[in-house]
């Protein structure tokens, strides 16, 4: 009888839920697919245009100007409600702060939806009043894509963070630049890679592109089913991660139950006094979600790059300035040789290689960090590693798949506040004499404001 029980209760069980749980994963993959063509429908409405910046010849003021300038002009945080974000697909805007070296000329620019152009002039001019803000052509569009029949090769990466994001890199306060010190004792952490830039030669190219957006991203809450947090909590928690084997909690006793009491005292070390001050301090300033992606191009003849010099190495430590062991750095990730494809089994040809560096290209020209398009979801090598998780059938799997095509990488995002964005990315100072770095030539003044009308 128990047994006729449940048997009938199984039978319930397959036959009644397992439709119901199909219905809910369609229902859940129909409305991902819907959120998403609706965002991409909303996006290529959005007209971008991308503006140069050409700093004044003397900057006399401190990275402090720039973070204010992406304060103020870049940190567009919106509650948008279910209307706009369900059904008219609004997302927020993000903007692309870049670095870039055409044959040794530097060029600083803003990639920016058309409708903040006013608003990134205005903040640039305020901080900057002697620079110059102009509508340029996308320099990306010179280079038409990477293959064998392609007068380029190229080299690229992203880059993530070495350690959890609540701990922040290395910033201009570090370096004392807050404190304007004259320009002969003045160590500009942006230096090596103008430096590396301004050297360059003809048939090379070098980009940096930080694209950032206000940061929404939200943790799980531990206990809880849905619970979540933002990441200034999620700081908080990283700090009382790093100092609980110093934290003492006195707990009181009263009868037999335990009561705890406010007190906590924290003993922090001293090798440890630097990351925990840091990581308050990350806190204190507006957060931007990031995304750092950088690239070498040179022509076939010239890359590979004689033994002298080799460029598409070099501009792989173009941000180890920014490191230190106590606090966090930057790692490079998604590189073009295939870091996160190449395995035991199989390494990639020189053709699939080209093809990941076609890929970056792609990427890095239609400026791809925060709303993906679809195959990058659909084909993604994480998703694959999901279904796979056994070392030996993932081997197999991917010695399979890469005979046919190359998954697809996501590029990874972080948070960095607008302290460490200014240290990224700002105008050098007078002692950086690099000749090629575009610059204006005298000081702009405005017209008298008594002439004849």
């Amino acid at each position: 009888m128990a047994d006729t029980v449940l048997f009938f209760i199984y039978k319930i069980a397959i036959v009644g839920l397992l439709p119901l749980a199909g219905t809910a994963f369609v229902g859940w993959v129909a409305w991902k697919i819907w959120v998403h063509y609706i965002q991409q429908d909303f996006i290529s409405g959005i007209k971008f245009v991308l503006l140069e910046i050409i700093p004044p010849r003397e900057v006399l003021r401190n990275p402090r100007s720039m973070e204010l300038f992406i304060t103020n002009a870049l940190y567009h945080f919106s509650y948008k409600g279910g209307k706009e974000e369900f059904w008219q697909g609004a997302v927020w805007f993000w903007f692309s702060l870049e670095i870039v070296s055409i044959e040794g000329q530097v060029h600083f620019y803003i990639r920016t939806p058309s409708r903040i152009q006013g608003l990134i002039e205005t903040q640039m001019y305020a901080q900057y009043p002697q620079s110059q803000v102009k509508v340029v052509e996308d320099y990306t569009l010179a280079i038409d894509e990477i293959t064998p029949e392609s007068a380029w090769n190229a080299w690229g990466c992203d880059f993530k963070l070495l350690k959890p994001e609540a701990y922040p890199i290395k910033t201009y306060i570090d370096y004392a630049l807050d404190k304007d010190p004259k320009e002969e004792f003045k160590v500009d952490p942006i230096s090596p890679i103008i430096e590396f830039f301004g050297s360059l030669g003809k048939g090379e190219q070098a980009w940096v592109q930080i694209l950032v957006t206000p940061s929404k991203k939200m943790y799980h809450t531990k206990g809880t089913w849905f619970g979540e947090h933002d990441w200034v909590e999620q700081a908080k928690l990283e700090i009382f991660k790093l100092l609980l084997p110093y934290t003492s909690r006195r707990e009181d006793q009263e009868g037999e139950k335990v009561v705890k009491a406010a007190r906590i005292e924290i003993r922090t070390p001293s090798l440890l006094d630097r990351a925990a001050k840091a990581m308050s301090a990350k806190t204190s300033k507006l957060g931007f979600e990031t995304g750092i992606r950088v690239m070498y191009l040179a022509k076939k003849e010239i890359y590979p790059v004689s033994t002298r010099t080799n460029n598409s190495r070099d501009i792989r430590l173009i941000f180890r300035q920014y490191e230190a062991p106590d606090i966090n750095g930057f790692s490079r990730i998604n590189s073009a040789q295939g870091d996160a494809l190449n395995s035991s089994v199989l390494t990639l040809s020189p053709l699939q290689v080209m093809t990941l560096a076609n890929r970056k290209l792609q990427s890095y020209r239609e400026r791809e960090f925060f709303h993906l398009p679809l195959r990058h979801h659909l084909f993604s090598i994480h998703v694959f590693e999901t279904i796979f998780p056994k070392p030996v059938i993932h081997a197999i799997f991917m010695t399979l798949i890469k005979q046919f095509f190359l998954p697809y990488q996501h590029p990874e995002t972080f948070v960095l506040n607008s302290e460490e964005l200014a240290t990224l990315w700002h105008f050098p100072g007078q002692i950086l004499k690099v000749p090629t770095l575009t610059r204006i030539e005298s000081k702009e003044a405005s017209p008298p404001p008594n002439l004849p009308i």
